[in-house]
């Protein structure tokens, strides 16, 4: 059994979701110009501790300024979603 999948499931009972951030910040060097960082973790909504923690470690030990966060997350544990396929193709 993968330990991984049932930590990610028990997590997921207990309120966990996926939560994916969009970070965009200054260069340091260039200041005008801003970059993007992709964030992603299990955590918990509305507060996202694991996310504040990795933006308060940012904000003390890294150059570069915050300009914005976007956050996505998934609401609900589900099964993956599968779709009939319309039609079959054979290519020779």
């Amino acid at each position: 059994m993968n330990t991984t999948t049932d930590r990610r499931f028990q997590q997921q009972v207990r309120g966990y979701r996926l939560a994916t951030a969009e970070i965009i910040y200054h260069l340091p060097d260039y200041p005008d110009l801003l970059q993007k960082f992709v964030w992603q973790h299990y955590d918990i909504a509305p507060d996202f501790p694991r996310l504040r923690k990795f933006l308060d470690y940012w904000e003390r030990n890294i150059e570069g300024r915050l300009h914005s966060v976007h956050l996505a997350r998934s609401e609900i544990v589900s099964p993956a979603e599968h779709r009939a396929v319309g039609g079959l193709f054979s290519l020779h």
